[in-house]
């Protein structure tokens, strides 16, 4: 496991896959949030440190810079940085809970195979993490949407073809799951 980066540094990484974000977008409404997100977090950069960060980012081999013609320099987020800012998603990641809840249940089924055990138990532990509750040993139950986290999760470890996600709009023992949810 990776050592931790600091918050400085998960800012400078965030920050420069905000650049990418923003050439990759096609939405306005989600243009004016990466920018506004992004504002909002090199405010609260320290100038030294940043400086000081950048460097270590470089010799960390998590990003590189390259000079361009015109003596400006251009910061490239490496491989090895992609999967830490992933990381770092991955572990800060939370479902948003709607202001009413659309009466469908998100279930998780998966069967993994033995030699994936770790990916196995990983999963569970996000999906309890998560505020997934256990339907059976494989089966995990959730009552918002959470389609893209779970593809995010399933796509992080690397587990897509043993892993299904499936909407329903009652269950025999809803009233259980509504009470343990706080939905009632």
């Amino acid at each position: 496991m990776p050592r931790k980066l600091s918050p400085l540094s998960q800012k400078i990484l965030i920050l420069l896959i905000g650049g990418v974000s923003l050439g990759l977008t096609r939405s306005p409404r989600r243009y004016f949030k990466i920018i506004k997100d992004m504002g909002k977090a090199w405010r609260e950069v320290n100038r030294k440190q940043l400086s000081d960060r950048i460097r270590s980012l470089y010799r960390s081999k998590l990003i590189d810079m390259k000079e361009n013609k015109d003596g400006s320099i251009k910061m490239i987020i490496t491989e090895k940085g992609k999967k830490r800012i992933i990381l770092y998603n991955f572990e800060q990641m939370v479902i948003s809970k709607p202001n009413r809840w659309d009466r469908k249940w998100r279930i998780i089924t998966f069967d993994i195979p033995e030699n994936f055990k770790e990916a196995r138990n990983a999963l569970r532990e996000k999906l309890n993490n998560l505020g997934f509750l256990k339907y059976q040993k494989s089966v995990f139950i959730y009552p918002y949407e959470c389609k893209n986290e779970i593809d995010f999760i399933i796509e992080f470890f690397e587990i897509r073809p043993y892993v299904r996600y499936v909407v329903a709009e009652n269950l025999d023992n809803e009233l259980d799951f509504k009470k343990r949810f706080k939905l009632l």
